[in-house]
This record gives structure tokens, sequence and C-alpha cells, in this order.
């Protein structure tokens, strides 16, 4: 049968209907000298490999100014300079008691702006598209380190800091989506954990342009320097965007296809006629056409309160849990205090610079390792694996912080690296990695006949992704505030006690990851959307199911009964969609 007819089994309902609509509208273009003439146009200035690299450059540019940003409070804290502008954040025996909490609040107060950036996210991304919100977010963090830099009051610091935080969550929500949409999914992994090693990247960069100018003690470039330096960054990628297309889903999905199609082409590096950039580009073209039909039935929102086989809510959940588990790990009171943590353990200003910014350098290393690892082990375990460590370390570094010796001193220095590193190999890229596992999947199961998807649950996954990427989005900016919060007015009460703390969330952390996360190395999300059903249908935990061998390959008939797609007979469901979805 040609591509152009629709499946036999399709009843004649709204599922044929837009069936019929996109591949009639897939025949006007294909060949037409109109649209022909139209994608040319509309091609991209760079192609390829070429095209390819300029994305991954632009992204991580996005992420390692998320990670300067990250960082570069570390070591200002207690700069003679911004100590002088800023007295309020000065904690010591002599100033009130109230200080510490001031201190962590201009820190903290940086997160709940990315938290709303993030969540606003929402509206914005769509209306906007992923460039324009990519050169906002840069925009407003422009505005933000602007503020930060020409800051004279305690206030407006703080305005500055939610200000860039807006920016940055807008950026943190876009740019992977942006990445992810304009590469292969087979690299879906190793870019990410890459991202992830850039933030690092960015981290490292703040803190030895802190140690720099720390010598400008007469000064107020102390700190103003090193807070404007964001600008730089954040102009590159402004810059840098210019010069790339728009996400092609995106183009799809408003209607744009002449440029999809030219952007799917160059990104393919082949021309617009190949049968390979054809296929992605009516895939594109029909999953946009079903979930646009089929997306009336309930809000997207709702669908994430769901579970059946899709096992939407348990998924979306899990998500959730991974991102707060990532801040709990205490990885942010190194991040944004490791100045200040070296100087508690009674080192001079500048040794406890340069050992930070040597912290931050290590910390980076150790997150390459990672990339090179994800695949070859799994992720359950690295999450474990790091899991312990950092349990490991946070005791012993209680155990030595209620010593005070000078060797107990270098051994707890030694220990915060060694915190880094088991964090870097199993939890820094390992949860946006792992949220992007469980997405129910944005790809179709398609039947012999018809290039149409064949259930409305089978493009469920498109519409609850945002809500449940926002959701996950919430819990790490959240737990990220609260850790960032807590941490100053703790050491201050109950200084190594603190590590006490963090060595039970860790703890904590084990048996969670070990009884409720599945294993998703190996497996596409079509594999993860099998594993679940198969678990569902079974009544057991998707975690064991995820460790077997025999769980069919998404595509095959086995895994399409199990999905509740075909009955055994092999024929298709009619009512698949309605079943066991809101159980």
């Amino acid at each position: 049968m040609s591509r152009s007819s629709f499946s036999p089994h399709a009843s004649d309902d709204g599922a044929s209907v837009a069936s019929r609509r996109s591949k009639t509208e897939a025949r006007v273009d294909v060949g037409s000298p109109d649209f022909d003439a139209e994608v040319a146009a509309s091609a991209p200035f760079l192609r390829g490999k070429a095209l390819t690299a300029a994305i991954a450059f632009v992204a991580g540019t996005g992420f390692t100014l998320f990670g300067y940003d990250q960082g570069v409070m570390s070591a200002l804290l207690t700069a003679k300079q911004f100590e002088d502008v800023f007295p309020q954040v000065v904690v010591n025996a002599n100033d009130p008691g109230n200080h510490a909490t001031l201190q962590s609040f201009v820190v903290a107060i940086y997160e709940i702006g990315c938290l709303i950036g993030a969540l606003s996210n929402l509206w914005v991304g769509d209306w906007l598209g992923r460039r324009k919100t990519i050169v906002l977010g840069g925009i407003i963090m422009i505005i933000g380190a602007i503020l930060q830099t020409t800051s004279f009051s305690y206030a407006q610091m703080v305005v500055a800091r939610i200000i860039t935080g807006l920016g940055n969550g807008l950026n943190t929500s876009t740019v992977p989506s942006y990445h992810a949409e304009c590469s292969p999914a087979a690299r879906r992994g190793s870019l990410i954990m890459i991202e992830g090693s850039l933030i690092t990247f960015g981290i490292m960069i703040s803190y030895w342009i802190d140690f720099a100018f720390f010598w400008l003690s007469g000064s107020s470039a102390q700190w103003r320097v090193p807070v404007a330096l964001q600008i730089v960054l954040a102009l590159v990628m402004i810059v840098g965007i210019f010069w790339l297309p728009e996400s092609p889903r995106w183009l799809a999905k408003h209607g744009r296809n002449a440029e999809a199609l030219a952007v799917i082409s160059a990104l393919d590096g082949k021309p617009h006629t190949d049968a390979g950039v054809q296929q992605t580009y009516h895939g594109i073209r029909e999953a946009i056409a079903a979930e646009a039909h089929f997306g009336s039935d309930s809000s997207p929102l709702r669908e994430v309160f769901t579970n059946g086989r899709s096992q939407n809510f348990r998924r979306a959940f899990l998500g959730v849990v991974v991102q707060c588990f990532q801040q709990i790990t205490g990885i942010n009171l190194i991040t944004y205090y490791a100045t200040l943590l070296f100087e508690r353990l009674g080192i001079d200003d500048v040794k406890s610079r340069i050992i930070a910014a040597a912290n931050g350098t290590e910390y980076f290393l150790a997150s390459l390792i990672a990339i090179f690892l994800i695949d070859r082990i799994g992720r359950r375990p690295l999450m474990l694996f790091g899991a312990v460590g950092q349990t490991i370390t946070m005791v012993l570094l209680a155990v030595l912080g209620s010593i005070d010796s000078s060797g107990t001193q270098v051994a707890s220095a030694v220990l915060l690296f060694v915190f880094n590193s088991f964090f870097a190999i199993g939890w820094l890229g390992m949860t946006w990695l792992y949220v992007s596992d469980l997405s129910t999947s944005s790809r179709r199961r398609l039947n012999r006949h018809s290039r149409m998807p064949r259930q409305p649950a089978e493009i469920v996954g498109l519409r609850i992704r945002a809500p449940a990427n926002a959701f996950s989005t919430a819990s790490n900016w959240t737990f990220n505030f609260m850790v960032v919060m807590v941490t100053g007015p703790s050491f201050n009460n109950i200084s190594w006690g603190t590590y006490i703390v963090f060595a039970a969330l860790n703890a904590f952390i084990v048996p969670v990851v070990y009884f409720f996360f599945p294993e998703t190395a190996g497996r596409s999300l079509e594999d993860m959307d099998v594993v679940f059903a198969l678990a569902y249908n079974e009544g057991v935990s998707p975690v064991k199911v995820s460790l077997r061998k025999d769980v069919p390959p998404a595509g095959s008939p086995e895994a399409d009964e199990i999905l509740g797609i075909t009955g055994r007979d092999g024929s298709v469901r009619e009512d698949a969609s309605r079943t066991g979805e809101k159980a």
C-alpha cells in the first residue's frame, strides 16, 4: 500500500480524519515547486556537522553560564569590599545573630527567581519559540547582572539576584529542550551528561576569577567585575543563537512547515527530498496533528495524575523525587559556600580561595568520568554508588569536624573534594538524564500501513511532558533554595552537626533508589513504555521488570499487546486509549 493511503484498521473517526488530512497536506507539500522554493529560501546559514557543533556550542555556553552564576558568589561573600558594601552578610561573634540568615538569603533568593522563570516557560516558551525564549532569558540575565554589579544596598542585590534567576530559569528550562529537539535521539545520554559537566566548568571558571580579583582589595572591582563577567557569557549565547535555526518541531506546530523541513534537512546535512528527512518531517507533522485532535479530551495537567499502563503519575513523581534527591545530597552547600567552608576549617583567606578553586577544578574533571560510565554501568549503580559514597563522606566530615586539630582540618578539606567526586559521578547530570529517560515516549508506534499514531494514548507523552517537566523543575529549584537557605544558619547554630543531617538524607536516598527506581540504561523511551505497562499488567514493581532480559522490544507484536494497542489476535483495539489509563 502506498504511503498516502490510510490504515484499513482505523475506524472512520477523528483519528482517520486527522490521518487523511495530514497525508493530503503531505502530498501537496512534497514536490510542489512553490513549497520547494520556500524550503530553499528558509535554509539555515549552517548545515550538517557545522550546524550541530554550533548548536552544541550555544547550548554549552548556556550551561556554563548557569554554573558560573551558581559559583560566583562563593568567594565574594567574604571579600573585604563586598562586606563593606553589604555588612549584612558578615557573620562573626560581634555581629547580630540574623546575619547568618541574611547571608544565606541573598544567595538562596536566586533560586526563587530560577523557579519563577522555569515555571513561566510553560506558557512563554510555546508562545515565543525556543530561540526567542533563550534570547529573552539571556537579556533578563544581563539586566540582573548589571543590577547586581551596580548594587549599593542589600535590598538592590536581593532584587537583582531574583531577576538574574528569572532569566536563568527560562534558559535552563529551554536550552535542554532546544538542544534535544535539534539532536539525534541516540546521543541523548551523552549530551545531557556533557551539559552537566559544563555546569561544573562554569563553577570552576567562577572560582578562579574570584581568586584573581581577590587581590584588588582596595577597589570594589574585587567583587563587581566577577559578577559582571557573566554578561560576556550571556552575550555569546544571545549572539550565537541568531546564527541558529528554530526547533523544527516548534516550527511545524505553528504551521511553518517549509522552515521545519529546511531545518531538518540542514541538521541531517541532506537534501530536503531525502527519504530520511521526509520521514522525520512527516512524523513530526502527523504527531502534531494527532496531538491537536486528541488534546481536547482532558487537560494535560489532569493526565499527569493518572496511572494505568502508561503509569504517568508514577513516572512524573519519580522525576520530582530524583530532582529533590539531587539537592538534598548537600552538594550546593559546597558549590555556594566553598570558600566559607574552607575558612571554617581555619584556613586563611588566600589559601581558602586557592583550595576552593582547585575544588571546582577537580569537580569538573570528575564530572567527565560519568560521560564514559553512564551507558556502560547504568543509571541505578551510579546513583547508588554516589549516594553511598556521599553518606560515608558526610559522616566522616561530621566526625572530623568535632575534633579541633590541624590534622583533622586537612582531612576535612580533602573530604570536600571526595564528596564532589562522588556527586559528579553519581548525581550531577544523572537527574536530568533520568527525568528524560522516564518521559513517556514522544515518538510514534506505527502500524504496518499508516504513519499515523494508532491510539490517542500513544501521544499522551507529548501532552504531559510540559507539566511533568514543570513539576520536576519546581522540585529542583525548591529544594535547591531550601538547602542554600538553611546552610548558613545551620553551620552557625549546630556547626559540624550540619554534616550529620546531610549524611542521614544521603543514607535515606540509598534504599529509595534501590527499591523504587527502575533501570533505564540501554532502553529507548518506547522500551520504557513497555516496562511500565508490563509491570502494571503483572502487578509487580517496574524495578523488577526493568532488570529482566525477557521484556519484548517496543514495536514488536508482544509489546503492542502489553501496551494494550492490539489484542491477542493482533487486531487493533479501538478502545485501547480509554482502557486502564484512568486506573
